[in-house]
Parts: C-alpha cells; structure tokens; sequence
C-alpha cells in the first residue's frame, strides 16, 4: 500500500469488508456496503472502492462480491491493532499469503510487527510444541519474508501440509524438531521449505 492515507470513511468501508469476509467467507456488495453505512446512493461506495483500489488496499473485478482485501494493507490500515489473515493449508510455491488460503482474520499488536514484514497466523493442531508453551488451538504469528536461523519457530512445509516446528541445523543441513518428547525429528527427504518465522502467539480464553 502505497503513501496514500484512507480516509475515515474508506477505513470504514474496509473493516466492514474484513468484518463480513470473516462472518460469510465472501465479499459484500456495493448495496449491503452502502446499507451498512446508512446511505442512500451506491454513488459514494463506488468512489469509495475506487479510491481503495489506487490506494493499495484492496483488488476489486467486475462481477458482485470480487472484492479482495490485500493482506498488507490489512495491516497498516490499522493504528495499534492489524489484522492479520489466518491460513489454511498453505501450497508449495507461490506466495505463502494469497486469497485462496485466507479463512479469516485475527487481530494483533501492531507495535509487535516489525518494518517491512508481511505476517499471517495460523492455527495450531496437535501437542508438538507444549514444551514451547505453544498449546493446541494458540495461533502463532509468522513473519513470511525473514530468513530463519538456528533455533527459530518456524512454519514449514510438511507432506503437503504446514507444520509449527523447531528449525534446526546438524552439519550444515537443516531438520525440524518439536518441543516434546512424545514427538520424533523430521529430516526432510528434499529441500525443507520455510514459510515462515514465527514472530508471535495468540491465545483465546
């Protein structure tokens, strides 16, 4: 997103887009935009949206509901809090952050986000990282673009799925390993693939 700053009304107009993706799993229309405002003209919604596409913040096409969030801008659109996507499966290749793996939105310190990083959470299945005091269900905060070192959390990619894993090295090849001991290492058979580092936790009580 560019330098260009939304105005309060386009703010707006993007949290109730992120609010309702969430609720629905699709985009609102320009009418329900507009009866969410209160207005009585699809006119200003249009502009609006118009206004958010030159601005960075969102990709909209043609037909009803093509409106798409860009994860970045979702980000710096807000002051002390942003929202970042939660992932899915994530596919090998490709960006880690695309608009076919998004399942919604949680929301996290912004002053715990670093300058040019671009983060996503996702959601943590199975007791692996318990000693990390990384529980079942705890979303961990993953930065897509930092290079992992020794001993970071990371993301990785696992036959076909993401797991949250330990990044490790052993003669200069790298292994992940889980911070329990009911759980064994994974050495991969081909080229470990890092999707991200995990720079944070949530938790819901």
């Amino acid at each position: 997103m560019n330098k260009l700053i939304p105005t309060p009304k386009e703010k707006s107009i993007f949290e109730f887009i992120e609010a309702y993706q969430l609720e629905n799993g699709a985009s609102p229309t320009v009418k329900e935009i507009r009866r969410h405002m209160k207005l009585k003209s699809d006119g200003f919604i249009v502009h609006c949206l118009k206004s958010l596409v030159k601005k960075g913040a969102i990709e909209k096409g043609d037909t009803p509901r093509s409106i798409r969030l860009l994860p970045a801008a979702a980000q710096k659109l807000h002051a002390d809090v942003v929202k970042l996507p939660v992932l899915g499966s994530i596919p090998a290749g490709g960006p880690v952050i695309s608009e076919g793996n998004i399942e919604g939105w949680v929301s996290f310190e912004a002053d715990k986000i670093k300058k040019n990083s671009v983060c996503f959470a996702l959601k943590v299945m199975g007791e692996s990282m318990t000693d990390a005091g990384i529980l079942e269900g705890d979303f961990v905060v993953a930065d897509s673009v930092r290079k992992p070192r020794a001993s970071d959390i990371v993301v990785a990619l696992v036959d076909g799925g993401s797991t949250v894993k330990r990044y490790m090295l052993k003669d200069g090849k790298p292994y992940l390993k889980p911070e329990n001991p009911k759980y064994g290492n994974i050495y991969p058979e081909s080229e470990l693939q890092i999707q991200g580092v995990v720079v944070g936790l949530i938790r819901w009580y």
